[in-house]
């Protein structure tokens, strides 16, 4: 076996005892690059260890990027590697610290190396819940439509509400236009109330009070659509039930039948 193929196993492999040490010991150094640059981030340890931060991303960047080479070299078909959702992830973690050469604050983008952890998903054998996530896609698929319908009902009931809310408390009470109405209303409706600007007239707060109720019944229509098509999404990967024919679709079977009594067909 020549060398490219060595690397390759170790690199892209996770059968292997070398390939998996060198997933598991990839992974933890992502994550420690990552929480260097969150620490990086809070300027009073920043103050202090500004130094030791640098040098530590350089050895980390520098890491990655020989990483990233050895992809290319060992890869069957590189331009594949290059262009796939991971080559562009590897080459996202490297490209901050370069820039920041040039562009300042640029290396607090390399946060964007915590996506290079969904790699575990391979190296700890985590497939089996892809097919998890495969329903729920297809369940977000399915009801996009209503979704969007729901969406579009809800921005007209802000916009409405912004306006009236407008027309109602004025200027004079901190609604001081359309738009920051329609903020309010947003704010309300979702039950965040951040309470930087609330009525101040009994008008407004009978309004404001339809609003929050309205608020509890509105954030129980996407979740009620979701979960109905998760539903028809796990009954359909589940298939037919066992006794159930396929093809005639008969379900009175004895429970070691193999083949449908009306039908013959293979149960």
């Amino acid at each position: 076996m020549d060398l490219r193929n060595k690397i390759f196993l170790i690199i892209f492999g996770s059968d292997t005892r070398s390939g998996r040490t060198f997933d598991v010991v990839l992974l933890w150094m992502i994550i420690l690059s990552v929480s260097v640059v969150i620490l990086e981030s809070v300027a009073s340890i920043r103050n202090v260890y500004h130094d030791y931060f640098v040098s530590i991303e350089w050895f980390f960047t520098i890491l990655f990027t020989l990483e990233y080479v050895l992809r290319i070299y060992s890869a069957p078909r590189p331009w594949k590697y290059i262009f796939s959702f991971y080559g562009v992830v590897d080459l996202l973690a490297i490209l901050p610290t370069f820039l920041g050469l040039v562009f300042d604050q640029s290396t607090f983008l390399l946060t964007i190396r915590a996506l290079r952890l969904l790699r575990m998903f391979r190296v700890f054998k985590l497939a089996r819940y892809v097919k998890e996530a495969v329903v729920l896609a297809k369940a977000l698929q399915q009801s996009k439509h209503k979704i969007v319908v729901f969406f579009g009902a809800v921005l007209t009931l802000v916009l409405i509400l912004g306006s009236l809310l407008y027309l109602i408390e004025g200027e004079e009470n901190g609604f001081t236009s359309i738009p920051q109405s329609i903020y309010w209303a947003i704010v309300t409706i979702t039950t965040v109330g951040y309470g930087d600007i609330a009525p101040a007239t009994v008008a407004g707060k009978i309004l404001a009070s339809l609003a929050m109720l309205t608020g509890y019944s509105i954030i129980a229509v996407p979740t009620g659509i979701i979960s109905v098509e998760i539903g028809k999404a796990v009954k359909v990967g589940r298939g037919p039930k066992k006794g159930v024919c396929p093809k005639c679709g008969h379900k009175h079977h004895d429970p070691d039948a193999n083949y449908c009594k009306i039908c013959g067909s293979k149960l």
